[in-house]
């Protein structure tokens, strides 16, 4: 009797343990706009604080040769949310605009569609850019919650003008709730705090089911605001000032997991759509060691800081493993037991890295898009080929990380190499390119109003 009882609650604590083990994780992807690689604490900034971020950090993995597909923000966020290199689904091709009629083919299965096929319940709150008209929204792309803005923080006429830019540009920001305009020209002041604070709410409401959100701020893009308790913190000014809210806003979505006991059953990934827009100096941010900035191909242009934090789960590690943003959507697959999309992506999961077993990790070959689409360069193990302004440079990134010494000339060997695989990946993505997606409204009749056809007052009241 004795020996029947002692296997029973043997085997009820089997049971228990299998199932805490095989639960679904919730999955949180924070994305910054134009954060450089060195605005971070933890990546080397020595003014700007990020106690937060720095924690992760510290009890997570910190990633120093993670990469995005674009130096800009629309082809980047394409291609975390599909996996796919922005080219192989046709928005290559620079940003949209509130005037643009393209936007992601609601055929593409991102990251939430497949997440939410799994039961996850699936939350999308920031900056989407992925196509402003409703059929291109997070709602119709497998978010079932989402409050943001269809497109950068400076698409509006008033921005322009606080700017000096000389400008036409007649659009204002929307704030746009499911697929409905709520809000016009909002207080920008207040962007990282109405983010976090639907963040949080999220978080609360579907506490006791696996979730998935996607906390997609739409700072430090130009124009940088903060809040007025932010306001003169920071010793890196106005921009230092932008960075410790979002740091602020992470330390909330991280002290909620806690206080409901949810951080051992969630994966929470850092990162940035590119680099910083150092055209507008001090007001950008920093690519620290790396060359260039945001919509350029050096480093600092596609080269981000990248955290992933799940305590109990990942061993504390600075990873120099070569990983791109296309990688995180097979990986949040695996882990969550979801289907891996119908059609071909270009991005490989790293779990392995994440657990700990790299040895069953092989970092795949890279290739540069710019900002325009074009093919400009490869990554291939320590090795960078780059076509710049008619001119090639080769660079072992692994010993030269700010791209200061070109090889070319004395690695003939190597460059052929990488050329000859370069236009080998680059053809098999044209060849399978699909379809972008393409609004059945006119440009012109886009559902957000143009200032000088309607008064915002009235828009606001009226919807």
């Amino acid at each position: 009797m004795k020996y029947a009882l002692c296997m029973l609650v043997a085997f009820m604590v089997m049971g228990t343990t299998f199932a805490k083990k095989t639960k679904q994780p919730n999955v949180i992807i924070i994305y910054t706009d134009d954060m450089g690689y060195g605005d971070l604490g933890c990546y080397g900034n020595p003014t700007i604080q990020t106690p937060h971020l720095d924690r992760m950090a510290n009890e997570g993995i910190k990633f120093s040769q993670f990469y995005v597909a674009s130096p800009v923000c629309t082809p980047s966020r394409s291609a975390l949310m599909t996996g796919c290199y922005p080219k192989r689904i046709g928005l290559h091709q620079h940003v949209l605009f509130p005037y643009s009629k393209k936007g992601l083919n609601s055929k593409e299965e991102t990251i939430a569609t497949l997440l939410k096929n799994s039961g996850y319940a699936t939350g999308c709150f920031g900056k989407w850019h992925l196509g402003h008209q409703p059929e291109f929204l997070p709602p119709n792309h497998g978010f079932q919650e989402f409050k943001g803005y269809p497109f950068s923080n400076d698409m509006s006429r008033a921005e322009q003008y606080k700017l000096g830019r000389k400008t036409d540009y007649g659009y204002e920001l929307p704030v746009v709730h499911q697929t409905d305009t709520v809000e016009m020209a909002p207080d920008q002041r207040l962007s990282t705090r109405r983010v976090t604070n639907n963040a949080v709410a999220f978080i609360k409401k579907h506490k006791k089911h696996p979730f998935f959100m996607y906390v997609a701020h739409p700072m430090p893009h130009i124009p940088i605001y903060s809040s007025d308790e932010f306001k003169g913190r920071s010793a890196r000014g106005r921009y230092g000032d932008t960075i410790e809210e979002i740091d602020w806003s992470v330390g909330q979505i991280m002290e909620t997991l806690e206080k409901l006991n949810l951080e051992e059953n969630t994966l929470v990934f850092f990162a940035s759509d590119n680099g910083p827009w150092k055209v507008y100096g001090v007001e950008g941010g920093s690519s620290g060691p790396l060359r260039g900035a945001k919509g350029t191909t050096w480093e600092g242009g596609m080269r981000v800081p990248f955290i992933a934090w799940w305590p109990k789960t990942l061993k504390p590690d600075h990873n120099t493993s070569v990983l791109t943003n296309m990688d995180i959507l097979p990986t949040v697959v695996e882990l969550t037991g979801a289907q891996m999309p119908k059609s071909t992506i270009d991005g490989h999961s790293f779990k392995p890295v994440l657990m700990d077993e790299t040895a069953s990790w092989k970092a795949q070959p890279f290739l540069y898009y710019s900002s325009r689409g074009t093919l400009e360069g490869i990554r291939k193990g320590a090795w960078k080929l780059l076509h710049q302004k008619e001119k090639w440079y080769l660079f072992n990134i692994q010993e030269d990380i700010s791209e200061a010494y070109n090889l070319y000339k004395k690695r003939p060997e190597k460059v052929k190499e990488l050329q000859q695989l370069m236009e080998q990946m680059d053809k098999q993505i044209t060849e399978g390119a699909r379809e972008v997606g393409v609004s059945q409204f006119a440009a012109k009749k886009t559902h957000y109003p143009k200032r000088e056809n309607s008064k915002t007052k009235e828009y606001n009241e009226k919807h």
